[in-house]
């Protein structure tokens, strides 16, 4: 049995036991009992104990912890070995505008779609608005986050996982190797061997991923309170969904189609285990590892190409995001009844979208971006209270849009640049080498 496979069962059988869960403790609560009571007794009584904030909690932390731990030295080696093969050092500048560029115009569509579903649709109307806060006083400014990018301490850089500092790190310790001569090939060969290394430590880690997301859908179905999407919620919740599974399907798979002549079909082949494994852990960096081993394995992309645009993208590709902040601006300002304007529209558009590189390295950065697209046309920034109870089911789904970006954007620019094997391509195997 392939790895995806096991993943797709361990999810479903993990979403039907978190539901059990939360039934079990639906039914411990009397009739009448405010939400608040029942939710404290559902945490009090032993089955939540012992399993979801248990056993659940426990395993699923850690598989994200194992991923994490890769994220670092895999980026970092990855990417150095990448740029330090180039044999000319100015077609890393190529691959920059290349990946930049696809990763902007993405994320735009992304953004134009959701506000015309959101339009058309009007999921917020009805809304009540209540009370509902929400804190957005860690967002930056941006001329801080653009100093930022270039590390004082490279070694801090690493301890922090600060990824936009440890892709510029990297990058001229791979150019600093190939302008050594000699001497810089013999750094550039053991930087090779730590990245046997660690690719193994990958193959390793993964074998338990089945069971690391059958312990992170328990707990979050388990605790997901299903109430929450009756209504209008319920309705943004499924127009967020619909929006990311056409993005996922229509513009990736048009633009390998059209920019890289390929069959999409295959694409989304190859890239079915990371999709998965996103969406059981709902980070972009902690599924690296994976991503970068099913772009390489199943899609034929060389390192030099994805050892650059996949840590890129996972930092500043954030389509799955974008979609949610469309629909969300919009939501909230049809629960508000207010009319945005062509112009407003086009700001939440392009604001959105550049702000995508600039607070990348931000935490809770889609509901932080929301904060600050709302801020510029004018709607209450406490109102993000409102979608916060189901943005965790969200989550999961947008960061396996966003990593299937990642990999699209890669596939294409290696296209591009002849660093496509099309025979891998073209004959997806999918079994890689973290199966059993």
């Amino acid at each position: 049995m392939n790895l995806s496979l096991k993943i797709l069962i361990f999810m479903v059988a993990g979403a039907l036991v978190g539901v059990l869960f939360l039934q079990f403790g639906d039914y411990q609560c009397a009739k009448g009992i405010s939400k608040e009571a029942c939710s404290a007794i559902q945490n009090d009584s032993w089955a939540y104990t012992y399993f979801v904030n248990g056993i659940f909690d426990v395993g699923g932390s850690w598989f994200i912890n194992a991923l994490k731990m890769l994220m670092v030295p895999l980026v970092l080696v990855s990417l150095v070995c990448g740029v330090s093969s180039l044999a000319d050092p100015s077609k890393l500048g190529k691959l920059s505008l290349k990946s930049i560029g696809l990763y902007l115009l993405t994320t735009a569509i992304a953004l134009t779609g959701a506000l015309s579903l959101a339009s058309i649709f009007k999921p917020g109307v009805g809304m009540p608005v209540g009370d509902a806060t929400f804190d957005a006083s860690d967002k930056p400014p941006l001329t801080k986050v653009l100093i930022d990018i270039v590390p004082t301490n490279p070694f801090e850089a690493m301890v922090t996982a600060n990824m936009l500092q440890i892709i510029v790190f990297a990058i001229l310790i791979g150019l600093a190797i190939t302008m050594s001569g000699e001497k810089g090939k013999r750094i550039g060969n053991w930087f090779n061997d730590v990245n046997k290394v660690v690719m193994e430590l990958v193959n390793i880690i993964m074998r338990f991923a089945p069971y690391g997301v059958f312990f992170l859908i328990a707990k979050t179905f388990a605790e997901f309170p299903f109430s929450d999407l009756a209504g209008s919620l319920g309705s943004y919740f499924l127009l967020v969904i619909i929006a990311l599974m056409l993005h996922a399907l229509i513009t990736y798979g048009v633009l390998i189609t059209f920019l890289a002549r390929l069959n999409p079909i295959n694409f989304f082949k190859g890239m079915w285990p990371a999709m998965l494994t996103a969406f059981g852990t709902s980070s972009s960096n902690a599924t690296l590892p994976v991503t970068m081993r099913c772009v390489e394995k199943n899609l034929g992309v060389h390192r030099n190409t994805y050892s650059f645009t996949l840590p890129l993208g996972a930092t500043i590709n954030m389509d799955g995001t974008a979609i949610m902040q469309g629909i969300a601006t919009l939501f909230i300002a049809q629960a508000y009844s207010v009319d945005l304007s062509m112009a407003q529209l086009l700001t939440v558009v392009l604001t959105a979208t550049l702000a995508s590189i600039g607070t990348a390295g931000v935490p809770s950065v889609g509901l932080i971006l929301l904060a600050g697209v709302l801020t510029q046309v004018n709607l209450p920034v406490e109102a993000i209270g409102m979608i916060l109870g189901i943005d965790r089911l969200l989550d999961m789904t947008r960061t396996a849009v966003n990593i299937t970006g990642d990999a699209a954007v890669s596939v294409i620019v290696a296209k591009s640049e002849n660093e496509l094997d099309k025979d891998v391509y073209n004959h997806p195997k999918v079994h890689t080498e973290f199966d059993d």
